[in-house]
């Protein structure tokens, strides 16, 4: 990755499958790396993060990944989803790759077909075709066919499929765990240096 893609921000997007905690945290950890996220929430996405974190609210989701307003302010721009327009939309707009999470089977099958709908599915098209990182946390099961193929085509396409399916060999005390060993995975694929648990070996 060059110097000036380093400096650029990453976008991360929060769709509407299961996986709300693993989507706080990754934010609540961009945020105390000090990298720059363009945050893009769905209306799934928003709908998520009240059922399963109680988040009503872009404050509400502030205080629930630090409560820091100004270390949020320095890191975070928050982009409408339907905005088609805005930056994260520009392949000529700079940024250090994407994060869909988690991604449910709808964007994902969105991002294999390249429908870019919606502001969430337009920057993912971006980070194909400009050759960045673009991660998709996926969260379903069972997996048909249909799911299993849409995977197999945007990883052929360049994307990371990383779905949210943690493990045990760290013999794991309380949820706060599992979440952290999938998000641990997320920032490892991002280069972004993190504490989150105890490396194997």
């Amino acid at each position: 990755m060059s110097t000036e893609s380093k400096d650029a921000p990453l976008v991360l997007a929060i769709t509407g499958a299961s996986g709300a905690p693993y989507a706080v945290r990754l934010l609540e950890q961009l945020i105390a790396s000090r990298t720059r996220t363009s945050l893009i929430v769905s209306g799934h996405g928003w709908r998520l993060l009240e059922t399963e974190s109680g988040i009503t609210s872009l404050p509400e989701l502030r205080a629930a990944a630090g409560g820091d307003a100004a270390a949020w302010d320095a890191a975070v721009t928050v982009f409408d989803d339907d905005d088609r327009g805005a930056a994260p939309a520009s392949g000529s707009a700079l940024s250090r790759g994407m994060v869909i999470c988690p991604c449910s089977m709808g964007t994902l099958s969105a991002v294999a077909m390249g429908s870019s709908r919606s502001l969430v599915e337009r920057a993912a098209d971006v980070a194909l075709k400009e050759r960045r990182k673009l991660v998709l946390v996926t969260r379903e099961t069972p997996l048909s066919t249909i799911h299993l193929g849409n995977m197999l085509r945007v990883a052929r396409a360049g994307a990371i499929v990383l779905p949210a399916a943690p493990g045990f060999y760290h013999r794991p005390q309380q949820i706060s765990d599992l979440v952290d060993f999938v998000v641990a995975r997320v920032l490892d694929q991002l280069d972004i240096q993190h504490q989150l648990g105890k490396r194997w070996g």
